[in-house]
């Protein structure tokens, strides 16, 4: 609890809050950001009410309101934009070191960066080159890395991410923001995502959209409708700034497991990719590329350590039946670099000699129901 609201409704000053001091600090937070004009006219408004009124009994009340509120709009970055990364060679790098295949999922994020070097190398407006990034969907089944290549995606353009879950969403409110008129109102969480990451051009995941409550379902698509709109995000108002903010420079990507439970008007907005299920081949691609080094070295150990013999990736990759996924996958692969450095410990395996994992073996170390 702050001072403010320690002495919230004592018309006494006490020693540790000084009101002069606490107005000072608004307004010099005011002064330093880069706020639209207008807005910064109205931070001032509140600003000279709190002085004229800060003798009053109500003076805290006040105060706690607009502080809070001061100090969101100075905390979000109106004006701050990364630098992007307009490097093609740099973006296929990214994507296929984190990621095996999905070759569509790579060209639709190349094509866009494409049209971004072209605009940059002609010396086009800057200000507006992003204004009309496409809203990329991805549809797939669950596990099939719709969130991770979201994530390297951001990676590859050097960019900011930040992930909102939908599951489970249950008002539009969450996205909008509730009002100052109520005592615990606060922004929605487009906006926490903007103050979190500190640019106006990140990469902003919507993730699980169909997810949402089935009650809640229309008034979310409704607003989804404005977040995914470009001619309307660029002045997208939540409820508790109650000031329009330009998202044009955000690139959304949203995520769900099929299309049956999102609005109409929301999908004509968006640029779906399919994403497509992993054959037992592609797995074990990238089982053995990406998977069981990252897990060996976040668990300590190294590729010295554990070789699994080729005749048994199979059942690695598929104990209990066919998976789209690859969750599974790294759940059993987990499983096994536990157990091996459990017996490690035990002594049951020497720590100094290469584990391998054969098909006489297997069984022990990979649960199958």
């Amino acid at each position: 609890m702050d001072d403010a609201s320690k002495n919230m409704g004592n018309p006494n000053v006490t020693s540790d809050f000084n009101v002069d001091d606490q107005l000072k600090k608004l307004e010099d937070s005011i002064n330093a950001a880069s706020l639209p004009s207008d807005l910064h006219d109205k931070a001032v408004a509140m600003l000279n009410r709190l002085k004229l009124i800060k003798n009053d009994t109500g003076f805290f009340m006040e105060y706690d309101s607009i502080s809070r509120y001061i100090e969101w709009i100075v905390s979000l970055p109106w004006n701050k934009a990364s630098q992007d990364i307009l490097d093609l060679t740099h973006a296929r790098q990214v994507l296929d070191s984190t990621h095996y295949g999905l070759v569509e999922v790579k060209e639709k994020i190349e094509e866009y960066l494409s049209i971004m070097i072209l605009k940059n190398r002609r010396g086009l407006n800057t200000q507006e080159q992003f204004a009309r990034a496409p809203i990329i969907s991805l549809v797939g089944l669950v596990g099939v890395g719709k969130t991770s290549i979201s994530y390297s995606i951001a990676d590859a353009l050097g960019r900011k991410i930040e992930r909102i879950p939908f599951g489970g969403m249950g008002s539009p409110a969450q996205l909008r923001g509730k009002t100052r008129l109520f005592p615990d109102a606060e922004p929605g969480l487009v906006i926490k995502a903007l103050r979190r990451a500190g640019t106006n051009n990140p990469v902003l995941l919507f993730d699980e959209i169909d997810r949402v409550s089935s009650e809640a379902r229309p008034d979310i698509m409704g607003v989804l409708v404005e977040l995914l709109d470009p001619v309307q995000n660029k002045a997208f108002t939540d409820h508790f700034i109650d000031y329009p903010v330009d998202l044009s420079n955000v690139l959304f990507i949203v995520t769900s497991n099929n299309t049956k439970d999102i609005s109409t008007a929301v999908i004509d907005r968006l640029e779906i990719i399919q994403m497509p299920s992993y054959t037992d081949q592609e797995k074990i691609i990238i089982a053995k590329s990406y998977m069981l080094p990252r897990i060996l070295k976040e668990s300590g150990m190294t590729e010295k350590d554990l070789v699994i013999d080729e005749n048994v990736w199979e059942t690695v990759v598929r104990p209990l039946g066919y998976d789209p996924g690859i969750r599974g996958l790294e759940r059993n692969l987990k499983e096994v670099v536990r157990k091996v450095v459990y017996y490690m410990l035990l002594g049951k395996i020497p720590s100094n000699q290469t584990f391998h994992l054969t098909a006489q073996n297997v069984k022990e170390f990979v649960t199958q129901w």
